[in-house]
């Protein structure tokens, strides 16, 4: 258990720290399933915590439908949501001339689940239009330079390239920040908190 767990460290730490080395070293053994297992495990402790906060910080009211939605459906779709961004990796490979090996980028996608927790929590705790704004931005362009390093060091795509494709989904990104479109969004992470953000004529 004790090695588990500094294994699951080490792994975070070369994740954030070293995200070349860690996804360099990337390769397809036949083990996909140990990827899925740890987005749904990520999902269940993002669903907890979630849970937990609102609860007890946000003073959300205890019901079936809140633990059903945090903890049951939230790791079932965080599955869900590997294999949908494992496929948009794939397409990103495609238009960045990487290399389009399903099992790779399933696992490289799963290693950034890490995220999703704390994305839950960040979005759980932003109770204002300001902090909305801080929060998604700062998450867009953190999961962005994660699926740079995908590409260019798991995938082995050309950097040129995979900037380029980057520089599209940034502007795309900008654009759905200027438009209406941003409360949808905003709302999505927490509904809460986009209602400061909705203009009051």
């Amino acid at each position: 258990m004790k090695a588990q767990k500094v294994g699951l460290l080490k792994r975070l730490f070369n994740i954030i720290v070293k995200p070349k080395c860690f996804f360099s070293k990337i390769v397809a053994d036949g083990k996909m399933e140990d990827a899925i297992i740890r987005a749904f495990l990520w999902g269940l402790v993002g669903g907890v915590l979630n849970f937990i906060l609102l609860l007890f910080v946000t003073g959300e009211v205890f019901s079936l439908w809140l633990l059903i939605k945090t903890i049951v459906i939230t790791p079932i779709l965080a599955v869900f949501l590997l294999f949908v961004l494992s496929g948009l990796m794939m397409l990103f490979a495609e238009l960045s001339n990487g290399e389009r090996d399903w099992e790779i980028v399933v696992k490289s996608v799963a290693s950034l689940f890490f995220v999703y927790p704390l994305m839950l929590i960040c979005n759980t705790l932003a109770f204002s239009c300001a902090s909305l704004w801080a929060v998604t931005i700062i998450m867009d362009l953190y999961v962005l330079f994660l699926f740079y390093n995908i590409a260019v060091y798991c995938l082995h795509a050309k950097k040129v390239q995979v900037l380029f494709v980057l520089s599209v989904i940034a502007i795309l990104l900008m654009c759905l920040y200027m438009s209406d479109y941003r409360h949808f969004w905003f709302a999505i992470k927490n509904i809460r908190g986009s209602i400061d953000c909705v203009p009051i004529f």
